[in-house]
């Protein structure tokens, strides 16, 4: 990684530009084109220093609720309950803790009623019942971007 890539990083964490061609938008403001940004974004991501490129909402300021839930899974069916969750869309985190509820999982929906019910679902498609759920009180956010 050099200097170029960088500022890259550096740019597209703070003020990714929302328009037609971002990327050549990017390349103005360092001084390259839209194909040198695009191969070196391409290249970080190939070797894993990204991740991924997207927005980040507030779901709460768009209409929907969110949860943070806690599952006691017997150890034999963690990956069928993991595989069940992963597939609803709302699901924006799902890892394994070391504690005696040791699938934590956030769940986003565009209600109460429908995170009541999709949790519902959940425990009666997997026969694991004891799912904990959580709504967020207070919203804590930190800053997550890396200078480089």
């Amino acid at each position: 990684m050099d200097d170029i890539d960088r500022k890259i990083l550096n740019l597209i964490q703070r003020e990714f530009p929302i328009c037609a061609e971002p990327f050549r938008a990017i390349g103005g403001k360092l001084g390259l084109g839209e194909e040198e940004v695009l191969e070196r974004i391409r290249r970080l991501k190939a070797d894993g220093v990204i991740r991924r490129i997207g927005a980040v909402f507030d779901p709460k300021k768009l209409g929907f609720v969110s949860t943070l839930c806690a599952a006691r899974v017997p150890e034999e069916r963690i990956r069928d309950f993991v595989d069940v969750v992963n597939n609803y869309t709302g699901v924006t985190h799902n890892y394994r803790r070391n504690h005696d509820y040791n699938i934590w999982f956030t769940f986003i929906a565009d209600g109460p009623e429908a995170l009541e019910r999709a949790l519902e679902e959940i425990k009666a498609k997997t026969g694991v019942s004891d799912i904990i759920s959580m709504p967020a009180k207070r919203t804590f956010k930190i800053n997550a971007t890396f200078e480089l």
